[in-house]
């Protein structure tokens, strides 16, 4: 990032632009593009917002729905009234992270009552922008990609922002760890069953779910990368992802299975394991896919979040799987 240390901590409303175009819902469209070709919008990034007689932030206008729609269509009817705007007080850094999850080239700056303050864009952050209007979309998704790891580097550099940023995340393995233990109580008469026999194999049946599950996150990550995730294509990623989870958890399930069952012999475990790897592992995939997915679509960071959410959701769906399956064969 091309910003000194101390600069990351400044207020975002000390790097705002004032040349930024407003328009007034009462304005007809024609009524603004005459305006504009009177006082051309000046800067390469042009968002036109709308505003009150107060300045107060009311929404955004997209330039391809000003172009198209009729002249005498009011500006109140063809803005977005639902507009991601920056508090003022938000750091440089803070500000980032708008970027890196919203994908936009510019974002408004607004104060405590909404009042439009300035504008911030990309270029506070990266000097890799070229005229903006013939950067192809996939040269922008690789420049928003490029924001991320410089806004993960400078978050690497502040132990404490560090901690901040990854610790609520790790309450997620915590609270997973006290489910399962919660769990092993409750199944308390089928781990009596054979307890040493069934307790030998939880290492592994939960190993085998947690590195699939890291699998997916990895996977999933990698795809979001330079994309546009959709709940459609959520959907489809679980549909393949489920099918693969299944041929792995099959595949292993089977073998830990059947080395099980001679080692012990005891026929009876070669289902529990088996079974329970088999589910565990498929459930494992689901969720590797599903949680960086849904993060990202909710706006939220899936780089920190994804790991350990997948990985709680892993252990207590596979634990569940091997105890019931556990009480149903004994």
């Amino acid at each position: 990032m091309h910003l000194p240390e101390a600069v990351l901590n400044e207020p975002v409303s000390r790097h705002t632009r004032q040349d930024f175009t407003t328009l007034y819902p009462q304005w007809t469209v024609g009524e603004a593009l005459d305006h504009m070709r009177r006082f051309p919008p000046p800067g390469r990034i042009i968002y036109f917002y709308v505003v009150d007689e107060q300045m107060k932030l009311l929404g955004v206008v997209p330039t391809r729905r000003l172009l198209l729609s009729p002249p005498d269509t009011l500006i109140r009817d063809v803005m977005i009234r639902d507009v991601i705007a920056i508090p003022a007080d938000a750091t440089v850094l803070e500000a980032c992270e708008f970027f890196t999850l919203h994908r936009l080239l510019a974002f408004p700056v607004v104060d405590a009552g909404r009042l439009l303050t300035g504008v911030v864009d990309v270029e506070l952050y990266t000097e890799e922008l070229a005229d903006t209007e013939e950067t192809p979309r996939s040269d922008r998704q690789d420049l928003f990609q490029l924001i991320g790891v410089r806004l993960t580097r400078a978050q690497q550099t502040r132990p404490l922002r560090a901690f901040r940023g990854r610790f609520p995340w790790l309450l997620c393995n915590v609270g997973g760890g006290a489910l399962a233990a919660i769990l092993a109580g409750i199944y308390e008469d089928e781990l009596n069953w054979n307890r040493a026999v069934l307790a030998l194999f939880i290492p592994v049946v939960l190993a085998l779910a947690e590195s699939v599950a890291i699998q997916s996150v990895t996977l999933a990550l990698d795809a979001l990368r330079g994309a546009t995730p959709t709940w459609r294509e959520l959907a489809r990623r679980l549909r393949f992802e489920g099918q693969t989870g299944l041929l792995l958890g099959g595949a292993c399930g089977l073998l830990v299975a059947a080395i099980a069952a001679l080692w012990q012999g005891i026929p009876l475990i070669f289902w529990i394991v088996a079974g329970g790897i088999g589910i565990g592992v498929t459930c494992a995939a689901l969720a590797g896919i599903a949680v960086p997915y849904t993060l990202h679509l909710l706006k939220r960071d899936p780089q920190l979040a994804a790991g350990p959410i997948a990985l709680a959701c892993a252990d207590v769906l596979t634990l569940m799987a091997y105890f019931n399956l556990a009480r149903m064969l004994t």
